[in-house]
């Protein structure tokens, strides 16, 4: 358990800086202490934040590219951090934390200010986050920084199951079919997401080897949708036990029976237990479908998102993000 700190820090703080890989175990560090403080403040003492796996970093500052952003202190030992993502137009922030004597300074403040800035600067449509539903004061924070708070995310999981075929992989593409299907999948997404661009996110997670793409084609051979996942543990020295779906993008939303089969499949023949997907609340047609096919409620978050800058859902398509890493 972290003991509380009445005392504020008098050295200044100065940022932001770019996050380097060799950042990681600080950053791991600030993260798991902050985020042990934050539950033992909503009521859940004892609970102890793990490190994230240092290859689930690598990911997230690869991705966040120039907006991993992080403040030091005059010792040179990181104060606060924020991992700022764009996708296309598509743009977010996680995870994000404050050291714990620096919380209450007005440091987060400034640390999710420049991450709108950057976003704005970026010219990201969307500018959005996810928080515990049940820390009241986070989301008086975010609202007096501008973010109104819009449905839950659902984290749900799906037992990994064999299918009749196989799931198709982009991994297993040969190179010139893998830049043939990560042009359809762009298209694909620009059509029911204008703006939107999960290239980068496949592209790092096949380099990487943190998970695969499947992919989904109709009878005519035409892409029908692909989801990204992560078969990597979460945690740093755990066992792999889920495969982690941060993006699903279909033409229709009735396919998405056939894209969970495809999923389950995939995590049962890369030694997954099983498939957690995270569905926002507006999708209620499959979070429905899910609950039919079996799937537990794990988790929930709220989904937040700037003023003039929320999510537009597309009609009839289905485009989930994972707004974590």
């Amino acid at each position: 358990m972290v003991a509380t700190r009445t005392w504020r820090p008098s050295h200044s703080v100065d940022g932001p800086f770019r996050a380097r890989l060799d950042d990681i175990a600080d950053l791991n560090q600030v993260f798991s202490d902050a985020f042990t403080e934050r539950y033992r403040r909503d009521g859940m003492v004892g609970v102890r934040v793990p490190y994230l796996n240092p290859a689930v970093w690598r990911y997230a500052i690869e991705d966040a590219d120039a907006g991993a952003m992080l403040w030091r202190d005059d010792r040179g030992h990181i104060a606060a951090f924020n991992m700022v993502h764009r996708s296309g137009t598509e743009g977010w922030m996680g995870p994000l934390a404050v050291r714990t004597e620096y919380q209450g300074t007005g440091l987060g403040k400034e640390i999710v200010t420049r991450g709108i800035e950057w976003l704005k600067q970026s010219r990201a449509a969307v500018i959005g986050l996810e928080t515990m539903p049940r820390t009241m004061d986070n989301i008086g924070f975010y609202s007096r920084l501008g973010f109104t708070p819009g449905r839950l995310t659902l984290t749900t999981t799906l037992d990994a199951t064999l299918d009749d075929r196989p799931a198709t992989l982009l991994a297993r593409r040969s190179t010139q079919e893998k830049e043939a299907t990560l042009a359809e999948c762009k298209a694909l997404l620009e059509r029911l997401a204008p703006g939107y661009d999960y290239t980068r996110e496949i592209q790092l997670t096949d380099e990487l080897s943190l998970g695969d793409t499947v992919i989904l084609r109709g009878d005519d051979g035409a892409l029908e949708g692909f989801a990204l996942a992560h078969t990597v543990p979460l945690v740093e020295g755990r066992a792999r036990e889920e495969l982690r779906v941060l993006k699903l993008v279909l033409r229709h939303e009735e396919q998405f029976g056939e894209m969970a089969r495809s999923l389950c499949d995939f995590a049962r023949r890369s030694g997954t237990r099983r498939v957690a997907l995270r569905v926002q609340g507006e999708y209620q047609t499959t979070y429905q479908r899910l609950v039919q096919m079996g799937a537990r409620v794990r988790w929930t978050d709220l989904r937040m998102a700037l003023t003039h800058h929320e999510e537009q859902r597309p009609k009839r398509a289905l485009v989930l993000s994972n707004w974590e890493i």
